[in-house]
């Protein structure tokens, strides 16, 4: 079938919903690098600026010394084979060198990896490879299949030109024709600094047409990719002797290749070769992969990876290169233009790099007699260097050779500006641990037990997993871990989210700033107000209170309820004249036993005794509340089991309400009708009862819960039929209601808010973490309007005086309505059952099951994100204080996944756009590691 025309092809395009170019690949392949030498990435801020030129000019700037290797990389490669920038890097730099001649030798080498079958046909129809007339060097063997067809085998051919009187005839290879020649081996490495050969068959074939030898006989893999295979190399002779004075070498690679040259989006289409972003970043991570330890000690290689037109044009997935190679996020070169109009557009290409999280290095550009360069050092920051390159002469009669020639001074200033910031960086990675150990005061942590070594480096984040700079038998080197504590609970972005992230918050901390909300509003603000009315307060709240953090929403939502239950019990009265300390009254909340609410004082006061509320960590705590022992539930032995207070087992519940057959019968309304219900009920009067017998004065004007998930306390999961029987209760007393939702809200639990699972409303509620997409710090406590109403009156005094500098600042508002809109889109949240709005299950049921069944396990509990475990432990090996995870959790570290203990429990979370094939795959490396417990 022949291609569609243009006209068609960009119609279906813009009807494909996975070609949006601002797409980014949910699934990534492990990332990891080595440091022992630089890799930088080569960008444009437009395309045909010249950046090859800048590669082949390092390629000779670097390569002026012996003993070093410079490694080209050309991950996409359009208009293939009459384009070829990695051919072009090392024909010029052959040339350059055949023109200045060091005295040692260089081994030069190209190699294109894959390409489309359009691409892999013309290369046969043009002979691109031929030598002279019409011969050509092929990297395969000729073998015979069952129908007697020639078949493709990868083979390495390696084919020279002798630069020198010497020649190649030194490692005593036959010359042919002139100058050119036939090397019948390929080089396996060095004995005693010489180059060994070892024999391999080379067949020489002349190209018969459309029909040649290699006609159908190149593997075709999905998607119309070939491995293509194609392989040059050549020792370039230099004036002396290469056993005594050494050699360089210089590795040029193609990985794709397509042959219409038109952006990579667009031809992979056109010629059925798609090539989706985590396999080209996969194939990316194996060449970088191959370099010799060895060869990369005191800076003697160099990488580059040129990317393919501008910073923001599409790879062929449909993904925006600066998005696609974020997940290395190696230093960047940015070429910029030195052309009318190209200030602008260079300017435009650094900020899109610099909003990705990318450290430009330089800028460098032709000189067209603008003299950009100067409008352009001034905007940018001092660090970042502006370099000058000489006007490419337009006849190109002379290879550019000149041109080479006097660029050269402006390409050593740009490797060594390449060295100095790979040398800084990673003497800074490396000092990182130790001045952090020096200076910093860690929360939750007791720094004798984090030696030096143990601490994490972390360079950057994209998405789910942070770069991690590890020092592993004194080499360097970039590695993945999966966070999963969610960076403590508060990170939801998949990598295109963080992204938009960036891009909303920028945009409104350059329209806002910050501005002082009381009396004020703006849009970001008011926007989020109302999304959060009608999403997670939907059918109960009408107003929003914003503050900036969990612990202080709860102190709000405490003022809040306690004057509700004052006002509704009719303890205090307009009058705020006649108020004395006679008129007061004590007040206590009801919480449940396990809860956390945060680290403020008063928050702290609502929750009951545990190791966060000791005379150590806050020696006013008198725990203002009265705590019930709540029933939990969680799969031990395979099995979903309810776990009872000794107070409510002994009154004998039915058998059948104490195990459960699936999850989801946990949160069924029917319980309602249950003996287990009326045994709740009935505990929970007595124990009100009991208060208010024994207060005296003192009055219950509250009730706090986390609903469903009891999170700090030890990822409990709390019989959501006993919460709506507390609730139920507590309204006919009215007692206020409140909802602790920092951890459980926006999707945690699988629903953007817990009340779907708990089947009732509170009166007020707080949220936080997810709720900016973990991006920044915001808070907000909504109420009901009943609960407003109690703060209604004619004097300041009787209004809610709390606040803060920051309260509702726009770059935090702009991070919510972004994340509130993207999680409840199915559109961008791939992971969201529109019909029912919850998340689909996201940890594979059947290895819950198995891991619940382990001998190291005691319990599981899993829900929406969350996936928590508590390993079996006595004694001082339980409870939150405990280390026996210690050893367990390094080695997790190890296998790629950053995980935080709470004391002997265990925990993993993802964000709501995790894909369930990432879940599983960190699920599988934890049951491996439980298994050798």
């Amino acid at each position: 079938m022949s291609p569609p025309p243009p006209t068609t092809l960009f119609t279906t395009l813009l009807r494909q919903p996975h070609h949006h170019l601002h797409r980014f690949l949910s699934t990534q392949p492990s990332i990891a690098y080595p440091l022992t030498h630089p890799i930088y990435t080569i960008w444009g801020s437009n395309t045909s600026l010249g950046k090859t030129l800048v590669s082949t000019g390092l390629s000779t700037s670097f390569l002026s010394s012996r003993n070093r290797k410079f490694i080209y990389l050309k991950p996409l490669q359009t208009g293939f084979p009459h384009d070829s920038d990695s051919k072009f890097v090392y024909s010029k730099f052959s040339q350059f060198f055949a023109r200045n001649r060091p005295q040692f030798s260089v081994f030069a080498s190209n190699h294109v990896i894959k390409s489309s079958v359009s691409a892999k046909d013309a290369v046969l129809r043009s002979g691109v490879e031929a030598e002279r007339g019409k011969n050509l060097n092929l990297e395969s063997r000729l073998q015979r299949s069952e129908k007697n067809r020639p078949v493709f085998a990868s083979n390495n051919v390696l084919r020279s030109s002798v630069l020198g009187k010497d020649g190649v005839l030194r490692g005593g290879v036959e010359v042919e024709r002139e100058k050119n020649v036939n090397l019948e081996s390929t080089l396996r490495g060095t004995e005693n600094n010489r180059p060994v050969f070892a024999s391999n068959n080379v067949l020489k074939s002349s190209v018969l047409g459309k029909d040649g030898v290699l006609r159908g006989g190149v593997e075709v893999e999905r998607d119309g990719v070939v491995n293509l295979g194609l392989y040059e190399e050549s020792r370039l002779q230099g004036t002396e002797n290469w056993e005594t004075k050494g050699f360089s070498k210089l590795v040029c690679k193609t990985m794709y290749g397509w042959k219409e040259a038109l952006s990579p989006h667009l031809v992979a289409v056109r010629e059925n070769a798609r090539v989706e972003d985590g396999e080209l970043l996969g194939m990316l991570k194996g060449c970088l992969g191959g370099i010799d330890e060895s060869e990369s000690e005191k800076g003697e290689v160099l990488c580059v990876i040129e990317t393919a037109g501008g910073v923001a044009s599409p790879g062929p997935s449909g993904s925006l290169q600066c998005d696609l190679y974020r997940p290395f996020r190696f230093p960047a070169i940015l070429v910029g233009d030195g052309r009318l109009g190209g200030i602008s557009g260079t300017i435009s290409a650094y900020e899109s790099l610099k909003l990705r999280g990318y450290d430009v290095v330089a800028v460098v550009l032709e000189d067209h007699g603008l003299v950009n360069e100067g409008p352009l050092s001034s905007y940018l920051p001092e660090r970042v260097p502006v370099l000058v390159l000489p006007p490419v002469p337009k006849e190109m009669s002379n290879n550019l050779m000149e041109w080479f020639q006097e660029a050269l001074a402006t390409f050593r200033s740009l490797e060594e500006t390449m060295q100095s910031a790979f040398l800084e960086r990673t003497s800074r990675l490396r000092d990182m641990p130790r001045k952090a150990h020096d200076i910093f005061w860690w929360p939750f942590t007791q720094h004798k037990l984090v030696p030096e070594q143990n601490v994490t480096v972390i360079d950057s984040r994209c998405g789910e997993n942070f770069a991690v700079h590890k020092v592993n038998n004194n080499v360097d080197l970039i590695t993945q871990q999966f966070d999963a504590c969610a960076s403590w609970w508060t990170q939801g972005p998949d990598a295109t989210l963080q992204i938009e992230l960036a891009r909303d918050v920028g945009y409104a901390t350059a329209r806002y700033g910050h501005v002082m909300f009381p009396e004020n509003v703006y849009e970001p603000a008011l926007e989020c107000a109302e999304l959060l009315i009608d999403g997670v307060g939907k059918g109960w709240a009408s107003r929003v209170y914003f503050s900036d953090n969990g612990s202080t929403a709860i102190e709000i939502a405490l003022k809040m309820a306690l004057r509700k239950f004052l006002f509704d019990h009719k303890i205090v009265s307009d009058d705020l004249v006649a108020e004395n300390d006679e008129s007061r009254v004590d007040l206590k909340v009801l919480a449940l036993r396990g809860s956390y609410h945060g680290d403020t004082l008063g928050a702290m006061e609502a929750q009951a005794p545990s190791p966060y509320t000791g005379f150590y960590q806050q020696p006013w705590y008198k725990g203002r509340g009265h705590f019930l022992d709540p029933p939990t539930v969680a799969m031990c032995d395979g099995v979903l089991k309810l776990s009872l207070p000794p107070e409510i087992e002994s009154q004998n519940p039915s058998v059948e309400d104490l195990t459960f057959s699936l999850r989801e019968n946990i949160f069924k309304e029917s319980r309602d009708t249950s003996k287990l219900a009326d045994i709740y009920q009935s505990h929970i009067r007595q124990a009100l009862q009991l208060i208010m017998d024994s207060s005296g004065s003192t009055q219950t004007g509250a009730l706090i819960i986390e609903p469903v998930i009891q999170g700090a306390g030890g990822m409990e999961m709390v019989d959501p039929l006993f919460q709506r029987v507390l609730v139920k209760e507590c309204r006919n007393k009215k007692i206020p209601v409140i909802f602790d939702e920092v951890f459980t809200g926006f999707w945690r639990l699988g629903a953007e808010s817990a009340t779907e699972f708990i089947r009732c409303k509170p009166d007020i509620a707080c949220f936080a973490k997810l709720m900016t997409g973990g991006i920044v710090p915001l808070a907000v406590t909504l109420a009901s309007e009943a609960v407003f109403e109690a703060f209604v009156g004619d004097s300041k005094l009787q209004a809610l005086l709390h606040g803060h500098s920051y309260t509702a600042h726009a770059l935090g508002c702009a991070a919510a309505v972004k994340s509130i809109k993207w999680f409840k889109d199915s559109k961008t949240n791939h992971n969201l059952i529109s019909e029912a709005m919850l998340l689909r299950e996201l940890w594979d049921s059947d290895l819950v099951r198995q891991i619940s069944l382990l001998p190291a396990v005691h319990r599981v509990v899993v829900l929406g994100t969350l996936c928590a475990l508590e390993l079996r432990a006595e004694g001082s090996n339980a409870g939150y204080a405990s280390l026996y995870a210690r050893s367990l959790i390094q080695k997790l570290r190890e296998d790629g996944i950053y995980m935080r203990p709470l004391g002997n429990v265990i925990y993993l979370m993802c964000g709501p756009c995790t894909s369930p094939e990432s879940c599983s795959n960190i699920l599988n490396k934890v049951y491996t590691r439980l298994e050798e417990l």
